[in-house]
């Protein structure tokens, strides 16, 4: 499989030399240079300054007093990731890890998670896939730095402390668009794409279709995925009356996904082969989904917008979940386990409100009123498949022997017709008003939204009400300024809390004073939703073609922990106790920084700690699995003597992670260096664009992360891969 990657390199330098000739030829005629100009413009990778700030709507970075940036679809038809995790990777303030031994990607954000189930699709949130996400289907991907309750909502998964993530579906621009392509990821993992997208009717009604296919094993040893999306987009622009519909399926499969490694040593084990693979081959996931939106927005004036949206999305998975606990650091021995989890999901979500802008004695008003509800119903059943007994079977991780699947060891809910195990109902109502003063130099919003969460979960065993339900009220307010001294700069600051589902207690715990294992006396409740309190200030650049924004923050969240209880000798109890504090700054810069020479870059610090918990020797410490240190630097350089090329270049770096809460394990910093080209020629007047990526060149192997919500577990960087396609645009 290595000679197909050298192989396709060698024939991929044959097409660019024979399409170079004819695009040399092809430049002595005026019209044919500017289409490769034009469509090496086209080309560019930048970051929007900007997006949706939820209910305030789509606005420019300079004018709102948080922190957004949005990747488009031009980085993801460049830089070809095949999941949501590794579009982000280029986002100096995220990283991405996965849950427990199944295929779903847990993004960090400012050191806090971001479930899959809280990524938003055009600001609905539990209509997006949950697991991964095929990025093709989207325009852009929305990142949003901090706190976000008042601006979205409560996450139905519980995070997005740190930060949350927008997608914006595709729809039919005003150019006509019919675009195909053709890809191949090392070592063997083959597909394609196509985009269609017209305006009919003077441009009043628009139609996108897009889809991709693609199947064959990754650059992980026998890890092999399949992706099949299409996507569907018809808008209607009546000028007053705008109208949205999309609708997306996407269903993927991957077999023998390299697993998290838990760690139940005193040491770090040493970091397996690049390409090796210690998952089981009775593996898999299946991920199936049908989702999708609806929008309206109705000028009633030209200062006044009422807006509707509502989405859905049925959702299936199915899949035996392979881990692994090495127990001898030295040898790599260890225990396997498997998983088998069968769940469906049906969501729905609306949202509706009013935006009206008035303006009076040199003052601005722009108001925000509205609400929203979601529904979320989850049926799902397992079956612990560890064999005898719960250590699991033995394997290894540097020398992996193939088991059968082990028997069933214990089995809750229906298998074959999984019943509902929880419904979550988040309703709120929101008003804000943005008050600019000075020709809106100075911008103030000031807003509340009052919230609603009502969780109910059930017994696996019958279905019946379980004591993990609650229904709570919350008033979530937001605070923040925007000052505009001078032309291009813009200084911020806010304040503005996240309300999250607490935790249920489990059955049974770890005294920290004695190490024994005690029964938890108040097994089985939901902790009531919690909220944590986010400071930021901060200011940004924008001097015409490149941006730069610096931020700097403060975030504190409640840690669930157990404690004894003093009421019930030999029993411990579950509850809000500690905090952990989140702390740092944030640098991103993007743009033209010369001509032909485009940058996306920035860093972060986060000193993440430990504070009050009922582990004494652990105050203090840092919290697991975040990094102090974050880099990330992506150049493009458009090469002024052979026109059409790009070279291009990134460079990720994660500082050292804590394993444990108690810090005596840490894995080390790790840098990766990823290099590619692009080229555009022009063959009877079409561009095509061929491109070749190499990440991790090196193939260094590393332990990318180690944050992981219930285990000490670490996520193993990916190999050397390589990436190759060509576009053609009719």
């Amino acid at each position: 499989m290595r000679l197909l990657g050298t192989a396709s390199l060698a024939a991929l330098a044959g097409m660019i030399a024979a399409t170079g000739a004819a695009a040399q030829v092809g430049a002595q005629d005026g019209n044919g240079d500017d289409i490769v100009v034009t469509a090496q413009q086209r080309n560019e990778t930048q970051v929007i300054r900007g997006g949706q700030i939820g209910i305030l709507g789509d606005k420019p970075a300079s004018d709102v007093p948080f922190s957004i940036r949005s990747y488009d679809s031009t980085l993801i038809l460049n830089q070809q990731p095949q999941t949501l995790g590794q579009l982000l990777e280029n986002d100096p303030a995220v990283r991405t890890t996965y849950g427990f031994g199944n295929a779903a990607e847990l993004f960090v954000i400012r050191g806090f998670p971001l479930f899959g189930d809280d990524v938003g699709l055009d600001g609905l949130y539990g209509i997006t896939p949950r697991q991964l996400v095929a990025p093709e289907l989207y325009d852009q991907v929305q990142v949003l730095n901090g706190a976000s309750a008042f601006l979205n909502g409560a996450a139905p998964g519980g995070s997005g402390i740190g930060g949350s993530v927008n997608l914006i579906p595709k729809r039919a621009g005003a150019t006509a668009l019919t675009r195909a392509t053709a890809n191949y990821t090392s070592d063997g993992h083959v597909g394609g794409a196509v985009d269609v997208a017209r305006r009919f009717a003077g441009d009043a009604i628009g139609v996108r279709v897009n889809g991709a296919y693609r199947a064959g094993d990754v650059a992980v040893d026998g890890e092999f995925r399949r992706n099949a999306v299409i996507g569907g987009a018809i808008d209607y622009d009546g000028g007053a009356l705008r109208l949205m519909l999309d609708g997306a399926y996407q269903r993927v499969r991957v077999n023998r996904l390299r697993p998290k490694v838990t760690i139940a040593t005193t040491a770090i084990p040493r970091v397996p082969d690049a390409r090796a693979n210690y998952a089981q081959d009775f593996t898999y996931s299946v991920l199936r989904d049908v989702f999708g939106t609806a929008k309206l927005e109705y000028d009633l004036a030209p200062n006044a917008m009422i807006y509707a949206m509502a989405g859905a999305r049925d959702g299936a998975e199915d899949g035996i979940y392979g881990g692994i606990t090495v127990t001898n650091a030295v040898t790599g021995a260890g225990n396997g386990t498997a998983l088998y989890v069968p769940r469906t999901d049906n969501n729905e979500a609306v949202q509706a409100g009013i935006r009206v802008k008035l303006a009076g004695g040199g003052i601005t008003h722009e108001f925000n009123i509205g609400g929203n509800r979601s529904w979320q119903v989850n049926r799902n059943a397992y079956d612990f498949r560890y064999g005898t007994s719960f250590a699991g079977f033995a394997t290894n991780l540097y020398d992996t022997p193939q088991a059968a699947l082990p028997a069933s060891l214990l089995v809750g809910g229906d298998l074959d017709d999984p019943f509902p195990v929880a419904r979550t109902r988040l309703g709120s109502a929101f008003a804000s008003d943005t008050i600019g003063f000075a020709d809106d130099r100075v911008l103030v919003t000031a807003g509340l939204r009052l919230q609603n969460l009502s969780y109910r979960t059930y017994s696996y065993a019958d279905g019946s009400l379980s004591p993990g339900s609650y229904d709570e009220d919350a008033v979530t307010p937001v605070a923040g300024i925007v000052v505009k001294p001078a032309e291009g700069v813009s200084l911020f600051a806010n304040r503005i809390e996240s309300l999250a589902q607490g935790p249920v207690a489990p059955v049974s715990g770890v005294d920290l004073t004695t190490g024994a294992t005690l029964p938890i006396i108040n097994a089985g409740q939901a902790l009531p939703p919690y909220r944590s309190v986010q400071y930021e200030a901060g200011g940004k650049l924008a001097v015409g073609r490149f941006n730069a924004s610096l931020a700097v923050f403060r975030t504190r969240r409640p840690i669930g922990q157990v404690s004894a209880d003093e009421a019930a000798p030999g029993f411990l109890r579950f509850g809000f106790f500690g905090q952990q504090r989140h702390q740092g700054v944030e640098l991103s810069v993007d743009g033209e920084i010369a001509t032909g020479l485009r940058l996306i870059a920035g860093g972060s610090y986060i000193d993440a700690t430990l504070r009050g918990t009922t582990d004494p020797a652990a105050n203090g410490n840092r919290a697991p699995g975040v990094a102090r240190w974050l880099g990330n630097a992506n150049a493009e350089w458009d090469v002024p003597f052979l026109r059409g090329l790009t070279l291009t270049g990134r460079v990720v770096h994660t500082g050292d992670q804590k394993v444990d809460v108690a810090n005596t394990l840490t894995i080390p910093d790790w840098t990766r260096f990823d290099l590619g080209a692009r080229f555009v020629a022009r063959v009877s007047d079409t561009p095509l664009t061929f491109r070749f990526n190499v990440d991790n060149v090196a193939n260094r192997r590393y332990w990318a992360s180690a944050f992981d919500s219930f285990n000490q577990a670490l996520l193993q960087g990916m190999p050397r891969t390589y990436k190759a396609s060509v576009t053609v645009d009719f």
